[in-house]
């Protein structure tokens, strides 16, 4: 559920075959990411894409990343899902990850671990049922 009275912010989401994922506005008003791989040009564009979200951040925004069919986390993955958790403008953000895999879930964890307090609230599940209840949970802004 969005906060009442806003209007979901526009995706501004353009599809693009060689990337690994995609993007949909969820019902609450947040972003459900699906990834199927973390290669250079995939987070490059996702990057780009985020970062552009980020700068007009306005409100308290449910997020779900499907790393499911991700095997692994590079380096460059990491670096980038740190830089964008410790934005300031992240810290109006819930965001549920769901993994399939023990390399990734450490990764994840590790990400939460390096976000301040007041930055993201993150959570890793192997379950997406598990993270979309929680994602349900009431908001409290973390200013």
């Amino acid at each position: 559920m969005s906060e009442p009275g806003l209007k979901p912010k526009p995706l501004q989401w353009n599809s693009d075959p060689t990337i690994g994922y995609t993007v949909v506005r969820r019902p609450d008003g947040g972003m459900h990411f699906t990834f199927d791989d973390v290669e250079p040009h995939t987070l490059e564009h996702w990057r780009t894409f985020a970062l552009s979200h980020l700068l007009d951040s306005d409100r308290l925004t449910r997020n779900l990343y499907d790393l499911r069919l991700v095997k692994n986390v590079s380096d460059e993955a990491f670096r980038y899902a740190l830089e964008l958790n410790n934005d300031p403008a992240a810290r109006n953000i819930r965001l549920a990850v769901v993994v399939s895999n023990e390399a990734v879930m450490e990764a994840m964890e590790r990400i939460a671990a390096l976000t301040p307090g007041g930055g993201v609230e993150m959570r890793v599940f192997l379950d997406i049922d598990k993270a979309e209840a929680w994602l349900s949970e009431p908001l409290t802004r973390l200013v």
